[in-house]
């Protein structure tokens, strides 16, 4: 089976892959000052609760936004979990032709989310990643990976406002009933989640608008449900994108991957 981990900014995503059939997901916070160590008997433990062993683990491909995370990740893998893994990046093999001016400023995740999204539709594509900072990529008619936006996500525009403004205070972020609110609470919820829904209605617009009126758009993420509740921008929310964009890279360079499996 097929360790996949996605280290953001925020969470750490993990999966593991039977061939195409993703068995388990977890999500746990992304913390740059834990070990190597404590990575690892965390991940043991996912795998014991969803009753899968280390041993069944034989492959691993990984991404990360997170530069003092990705030795560490490396660390488990290889010392905690006897796999050389694939760790996507400049060098790997994604049938991609990126356009962005330095191809290297793409993050992994933008890349792999671009892979994902066109095995499930004919481009032109609009992916949307709503996480800690809200994503916007474009990948052409012909398939080609152009570009795209980047905005303050939802989470950190929530906390500076509590931070930054003393009368205001964290709120539960869920959807408003009205626009116009009637209490503190109420007028949060709706600056800022009908705000960043307009947002990206706006943006989503105007990538059409340079790429295709008849672009698809793929929301992902982990405040891409709570968007997805309020707006119609979406034509599928996928919050398991990126683990899938992460096997699918990892199959087109299985052979040349070497070692490929667990390590002696």
């Amino acid at each position: 089976m097929l360790l996949a981990i996605d280290v953001g900014n925020t969470n750490v995503t993990i999966g593991v892959f039977e061939k195409d059939d993703l068995r388990a997901t977890w999500r746990i916070a992304t913390d740059a000052a834990k070990l190597a160590d404590e990575y690892a008997v965390i991940i043991d433990n996912l795998l014991s609760m969803s009753s899968l062993s280390r041993a069944s683990l034989t492959q691993a491909v990984f991404a990360s936004v997170v530069p003092s995370l990705s030795s560490t990740f490396e660390d488990v893998l290889r010392r905690h979990f006897g796999i050389s893994p694939l760790r996507v990046g400049a060098g790997v093999k994604t049938g991609l032709r990126i356009l962005y001016e330095d191809p290297r400023e793409v993050g992994a995740d933008r890349i792999v989310d671009a892979v994902a999204a066109l095995r499930l539709h004919k481009p032109p594509l609009i992916v949307v990643d709503v996480g800690t900072a809200i994503v916007f990529d474009a990948i052409s008619r012909e398939g080609d990976y152009l570009g795209g936006a980047i905005a303050p996500g939802i989470g950190v525009a929530a906390d500076a406002l509590a931070q930054k403004a003393a009368m205001l205070r964290r709120v539960d972020l869920r959807p408003p009933r009205h626009a116009v609110g009637v209490n503190t609470a109420a007028a949060l919820q709706s600056g800022i989640l009908f705000g960043y829904a307009e947002l990206i209605e706006g943006m989503v617009r105007r990538f059409k608008a340079e790429i295709g009126e008849d672009a698809w758009v793929v929301g992902t993420g982990g405040w891409s449900a709570l968007i997805s509740q309020i707006t119609h921008v979406f034509d599928r929310v996928d919050q398991d994108l990126t683990l899938n964009g992460l096997r699918l890279v990892y199959e087109m360079n299985a052979d040349g991957h070497s070692p490929a499996g667990r390590e002696d």
